[in-house]
């Protein structure tokens, strides 16, 4: 049983979701997810790297379909369920990046530590499988590839 009312999750812990075309910020999540009943806050970035599979990326590109935000919220309210959340975030970026851009940022807080990890592992696990966000990866070989497409 718990003691405190901060020990268990929020009534509406889902403060932040989107995808977007702008860049996106690590600020804005971690300030969305600020809870005065947290007592650990995990945050996961995304971020484009210069190579995959043995070849160096030049650029990508992300593509969303249009249900993308509404499986966002459908794997948010999962998480949510299944651990004593606070506050959770997630943001994913579409359209053309460069090596060094943020393609995704998620945070969650919980009451404690290893919680608030399982938490972020879960959301940011559950996003790449179930959000249906495609990556179109540019190699400086001139060749491409589609990741995470049907």
């Amino acid at each position: 049983m718990y003691d405190h009312p901060g020990e268990l999750s929020a009534a509406d812990p889902i403060r932040l979701l989107a995808v977007r075309d702008t860049p996106l910020s690590l600020d804005e999540v971690f300030a969305a997810v600020g809870d005065p009943a947290a007592g650990g806050t995990a945050l996961f970035v995304g971020t484009v790297r210069n190579h995959d599979s043995g070849a160096d990326v030049d650029t990508l590109g992300y593509s969303a379909h249009p249900s993308a935000e509404a499986e966002l919220r459908r794997v948010a309210e999962k998480v949510a369920a299944d651990f004593p959340v606070r506050a959770l975030a997630a943001v994913h970026r579409v359209g053309d990046l460069v090596v060094g851009d943020l393609a995704v940022v998620v945070a969650v807080s919980c009451p404690h530590r290893a919680e608030a990890f399982a938490a972020c592992r879960r959301l940011i696990d559950d996003l790449k499988h179930e959000v249906p966000i495609w990556k179109h990866q540019r190699f400086s070989d001139g060749t491409e590839e589609w990741v995470g497409a049907c």
